[in-house]
């Protein structure tokens, strides 16, 4: 069995990381180079390359990085230096909003590093500004991780719902900043 880092999970979701030149985080064994990963993860990983990745008919994008598809992987989503994974067995059956919400709070630790809060922040605003995130559809988010109690590294999930429901208020949708 491949091992599992020790902070995954979006709720726990979410991997840890080390990005040189943005942040002061050290090196740790969460730093897997993207051939490594795939090495590990076997021939049921599959990697889409940056822009190719659909979500429900959506074209996901996280600037230049590919997304990992792994079933084997042990949460919803996570992130490494470089890339994303999302394992489609647990998003399955997700509403489109929460894995929209997934994918954007793991790109979010590829720009900002590995804070939580801020992650989830940059998702959110980021599902605003593009047009998927409604207060309906934060809803439907908050619902989905209201039952998580959180860990050393996640606040549960309705503190960070609390929080989300804040940034969603400071992030204004594109047309109404034009």
């Amino acid at each position: 069995m491949r091992r599992m880092p020790r902070c995954l999970v979006l709720l726990p979701l979410l991997v840890p990381l080390a990005f040189p030149g943005t942040t002061a985080y050290a090196q740790s064994d969460l730093d897997l180079p993207l051939e490594d990963y795939l090495k590990e993860a076997g021939p049921k990983a599959k990697l889409v390359g940056a822009g190719e990745l659909k979500i429900d008919g959506n074209t996901m994008l996280c600037g230049r990085r590919p997304t990992v598809i792994d079933p084997g992987f042990a949460s919803w989503g996570g992130a490494y230096p470089g890339y994303l994974i999302l394992n489609p067995k647990k998003m399955n059956g997700l509403a489109t909003v929460v894995k929209l919400f997934i994918y954007a709070h793991e790109c979010g630790h590829q720009f900002i590093g590995r804070d939580e809060q801020e992650a989830d922040c940059f998702a959110v605003k980021r599902g605003r500004r593009y047009g998927w995130l409604t207060e309906e559809g934060l809803g439907e988010i908050c619902s989905f991780m209201g039952r998580l109690k959180g860990d050393w590294d996640h606040a549960s999930g309705q503190d960070r719902c609390q929080k989300m429901r804040i940034c969603y208020k400071e992030a204004a949708p594109r047309a109404a900043r034009n």
